[in-house]
């Protein structure tokens, strides 16, 4: 296949035998560093470490609740917890209505028209509520009037 080519290996081959051949006192030494880098390159590359496949997880499934309770049960929890979440929304709320008070104070005393500011940030907040209502009913898949007669989200149980 190569003998018809310029790049036939045998003709470098025969080349190498002859030179090696010479009676020279360092050629055993350039041999073995000549061969050094590719050796160095086969244990490197040889040198494979392989892991098993780790074992499979057993899951453990943790219930913070008990598996055997009623729908009776189950009701009346959500209950609760629906009273405990109005709670601290209405806790939320009326601190969030302190803190409009306390700058309204606060601002009247700069010599603001807080009656104007007032409205601006409830309309803000309408804007914003709306928009989370908006959102929420994209994400439910509800549209027009189906949308409007949606419980708001502090309605829900």
């Amino acid at each position: 296949m190569f003998e018809k080519s310029r790049f036939n290996p045998k003709t470098g081959v025969v080349d190498f035998w002859h030179e090696f051949r010479k009676p020279n006192p360092y050629r055993i030494p350039i041999l073995i560093v000549s061969t050094l880098p590719l050796a160095l390159m086969f244990y490197w590359l040889s040198n494979e470490t392989v892991y098993k496949d780790p074992e499979r997880p057993r899951i453990t499934y943790i219930t913070t609740f008990d598996p055997t309770r009623t729908d009776a049960q189950i009701a009346a929890s959500n209950l609760e917890n629906q009273e405990v979440k109005e709670m601290r929304e209405e806790a939320q709320q009326a601190l969030e209505e302190r803190k409009r008070e306390l700058y309204k104070a606060l601002g009247a005393a700069a010599g603001m028209d807080v009656d104007e500011i007032d409205e601006r940030g409830r309309a803000a907040r309408a804007a914003e509520e709306a928009a989370e209502r908006a959102r929420q009913d994209e994400l439910m898949g509800r549209t027009g009037d189906a949308a409007d007669d949606a419980p708001a989200e502090s309605d829900a149980p």
